[in-house]
């Protein structure tokens, strides 16, 4: 079974593992520009998605429960709750079942209470020392957490 990690916001990530906590494809949220905002790009995820529809092997995807917190502005929560709101509609599409994870839940597997935010990428580093996406701080950030919100689902 192929697994899905997605990590929701516009600098987010995807990342498909394999049985084994492979990765074995992955980028950066695709967004585009509408107006002055960015917005995530439905028909680049849904490219990104579609290849690994065909074949036998099942499909699953766990996506990080994106809830308001405070003292985050009105525009910015739109943003991410519209960017949420594209993944599912790309997901739903596909007929892919879909498990909401909070990062309480998937921190909680990695090991990851009560730490900092680069956490999850030493953690990833440490599984995977041969990926040096995870090297660079921000990107190595969300697809850390995209892989780790995968691997919750094993």
């Amino acid at each position: 079974m192929k697994r899905i990690g997605i990590d929701p916001g516009l600098s987010g990530a995807i990342v498909i593992i394999d049985d084994d906590k492979t990765p074995i494809e992955w980028t950066m949220m695709p967004t585009m520009k509408t107006g002055s905002a960015n917005r995530v790009n439905a028909s680049a995820l849904a490219a990104f998605i579609r290849p690994h529809l065909y074949g036998d092997e099942k499909i699953h995807a766990y996506v990080e429960l994106v809830a308001s917190m405070p003292k985050q502005g009105v525009a910015s929560m739109f943003s991410f709750g519209h960017s949420a709101g594209v993944i599912q509609g790309v997901l739903g599409a596909f007929e892919i079942p879909v498990t909401m994870v909070t990062p309480n839940m998937w921190k909680t597997r990695a090991r990851l209470t009560g730490l900092d935010k680069d956490a999850s990428r030493v953690k990833a580093i440490q599984m995977y020392p041969y990926w040096r996406d995870l090297d660079k701080k921000g990107r190595g950030q969300a697809l850390a957490d995209a892989t780790l919100i995968a691997v919750y689902g094993m």
